[in-house]
């Protein structure tokens, strides 16, 4: 009988398989771990240290303090005699907090990086022996590092002396200016292993200047998305204590900062920052400044392209201050009431300061009901940004609207939300636009009219307005004075399947009959124009229907549809579809996380908000439909499937819950959990 062989040891320790798990990869990153985790240096990367100017190391003090620093020298300084060994030929300041940790026996990360070149490796190994100005490592772990956000830079040697050691518990107003104007810095940390085994790790953290946040003696980073390793925060949550380097690439200045961690998985700050996936957080406990410490001096080239999609501190925090402002509800003032058609009325109102929207976005409306609970609806905004006052235009069609209609006039207030919504008009673009709006799905459509006129772009525009009948068409009087001014710029037309008698073809509307495809095609050639498309699910669907098979693309067509029905596209031939998990088929657990409520979702369950509804929860809605973003809410993990996807997806994190129900759940999957 053949002898089997015998199982590799894992290359993860708990914290990197903990990590690993809570984002779906640890089977996947068990296998692939075996084959690029190496007890030996392969040759290429010998030859690499071999060229190197200066490495990173990381140690541990004999308090067990981790201590990240740059040894440098002449080219060659490092070299192997053999894949097990790295020889280093460096001086050890006494200065240096990380010097004491280099003694043999002692546990050590190296990071061997070329700024101008972006190229990285990593070792982590003990050191066999330790004399004069001379190190001999022998290599326990040899893989790549993520080279995602290393900044470009070039170096040069000078010959400066040292200026000396300054030591202290609290980061100074230096300290401060220093790091918060770092895009890099090095991070040493360690955990012990069963049989009292140490294992050391050094590596880069890289960013925009101000994604390191400083709050008193405590630092916050955000953690980006890299190779799933997670070979530093694993560490952190087996050992908290961790070391960071700071280098002033200019004048060779280091800052050398040790601390107590903390990983933080899930907080508002993580989606707020823009790349970040987790967060850590470091409490100073004692610093070193070294100053002309290292005798190399780096000219900066470029960002790395993935740092320049990356946030900082003061975009995440205005970015949470606007969402903590987004879910609080204002009260605005009614400052003019107009009648637009027989059925819809536009609401002028006054906010409490100046309000940024994009033409397209709609408000959420909270309207009162008499021991009952609220009713929150969304409407189109139908002013532009460029008019200087905020404008809704609602049609008499249920309770909520009319009660707009019935109980609202100048002088009263509204309670409502500040602007939402991404249907809204993509300004990148110079192609001729046309907008076709059916009853009051003309509104979002008039803000981006009038925006575009407003800002004299040139762009040919052509508006399509369709309603039941002359008394039903709203902005009559408006879109004849925009018409006069745009001149040629701005063609109207308008079909009204119901006309009454007294209506003159040519004068009030231009084709009789129900607003579609056909009415289009006959006044454009559909050559080469955006769409955008608003009104009800039937009337969208159809003119989308109509302009892909005329082969207008998918990507040009922009909708939103009213009512319980989102838009169901297909993409051209050339590009992918919507690709996502299927639907769940047998029960599933949902579990509440700000509630602390569990559910037992079922095929008969519906949506994920009838879900919730039923066990008592009363999430925030308007439509049902995933067009206006009321439901939306973060998703803290697993997976969600569409049975009808929306016409615009969330933003990564988030879920419409309105029309959204769990996914199957596979082995080893998350489990689905919403912050309700």
């Amino acid at each position: 009988m053949a002898r089997q062989p015998a199982p590799r040891t894992s290359p993860w320790h708990a914290g990197e398989k903990r990590l690993q798990e809570q984002v779906g990869v640890a089977e996947r990153m068990e296998a692939f771990g075996q084959k690029v985790i190496r007890d030996h240096m392969p040759d290429q990367h010998r030859a690499f240290y071999h060229q190197l100017p200066f490495l990173v190391a990381g140690t541990v003090d004999a308090h067990g303090k981790p201590w990240a620093t740059v040894l440098e020298g002449p080219e060659g300084f490092a070299s192997s005699p053999d894949p097990k060994r790295l020889l280093i030929e460096t001086g050890r300041p006494g200065d240096d907090p990380a010097t004491p940790g280099m003694v043999v026996g002692g546990a050590i990360g190296l990071l061997g990086i070329e700024l101008h070149t972006r190229r990285r490796n990593r070792i982590n190994g003990l050191i066999r022996q330790s004399f004069g100005g001379s190190l001999e490592v022998e290599v326990e772990q040899s893989f790549g590092n993520c080279p995602q956000y290393i900044q470009q830079r070039v170096y040069r040697r000078v010959d400066e002396p040292a200026q000396g050691r300054l030591d202290s518990t609290a980061l100074d107003s230096h300290a401060v200016q220093m790091i918060e104007n770092a895009d890099t810095f090095f991070v040493a940390s360690y955990v012990d292993l069963p049989q009292g085994h140490r294992a050391v790790d050094v590596s880069h953290r890289g960013g925009r200047p101000g994604f390191v946040k400083v709050e008193s003696n405590r630092l916050t980073i955000p953690d980006y998305a890299g190779n799933l390793h997670f070979n530093t925060l694993g560490n952190l949550l087996e050992n908290p204590q961790a070391g960071l380097l700071f280098v002033d690439f200019s004048n060779g200045n280091v800052l050398q900062v040790t601390g107590r961690t903390e990983v933080i998985l899930d907080s508002p700050l993580i989606k707020a920052f823009e790349g970040a996936e987790r967060l850590w957080t470091l409490m100073v406990e004692q610093v070193v400044l070294r100053r002309a410490a290292i005798s190399l001096r780096w000219a900066f080239q470029e960002y790395s392209p993935t740092s320049l999609m990356t946030g900082t501190w003061a975009e995440a925090e205005q970015r949470l201050q606007q969402r903590e402002r987004q879910r609080q509800w204002l009260t605005w003032g009614v400052l003019r009431v107009e009648q637009e058609s027989r059925d819809i009325r536009s609401f002028y109102l006054a906010a409490d300061g100046p309000v940024p929207f994009a033409p397209g976005q709609h408000i959420p409306v909270r309207i009162p009901q008499a021991g009952a609970a609220p009713l929150i609806r969304t409407y189109s905004l139908s002013s532009a940004p460029s008019d200087g006052h905020l404008r809704i235009s609602v049609k008499a069609q249920g309770p909520a609207s009319r009660y707009l209609h019935e109980q609202i006039a100048v002088g009263d207030t509204l309670q409502v939300r500040l602007p939402m919504g991404s249907f809204t008009l993509q300004g990148d673009s110079d192609r001729p636009l046309v907008l076709i709006g059916a009853g009051v799905g003309i509104t979002p459509l008039m803000a981006m009219l009038r925006e575009q006129l407003a800002m004299r772009t040139g762009r040919r525009i052509h508006v399509f307005q369709g309603a039941r009948s002359l008394a039903e068409l709203p902005f009559q009087r408006e879109l004849a004075q925009l018409q006069w001014q745009a001149g040629a710029l701005l063609s109207v037309h308008r079909a009204l399947s119901q006309p009454e008698p007294e209506a003159l073809p040519g004068r009030d509307y231009e084709h009789a009959g129900r607003l579609g495809i056909e009415q289009v095609k006959a006044a454009l050639p559909l050559d080469d124009y955006d769409f955008y498309l608003c009104g009800p699910a039937s009337f969208t669907q159809d003119l989308y229907e109509g302009l892909r098979a005329v082969h207008v693309p998918d990507g040009r067509i922009h909708a939103e549809a009213f009512g319980p029905s989102t838009l169901r596209r297909h993409g051209n031939d050339n590009q992918p579809v919507l690709q996502q998990p299927p639907a769940a088929s047998e029960p599933v657990p949902v579990y509440f996380a700000s509630s602390a409520k569990e559910a037992r979702w079922a095929p008969a369950s519906g949506t994920l908000l009838e879900l919730a509804e039923a066990r008592g929860l009363s999430p925030d809605f308007s439509c049902r439909g995933g067009s206006c973003g009321t439901c939306k809410t973060r998703l803290v993990s697993g997976q969600v499937h569409y049975p009808n996807p929306p016409a615009e997806l969330p933003e990564n994190g988030t879920v419409l819950i309105c029309c959204a129900v769990p996914a199957r759940l596979e082995e080893g999957a998350q489990a689905l959990v919403l912050a309700l």
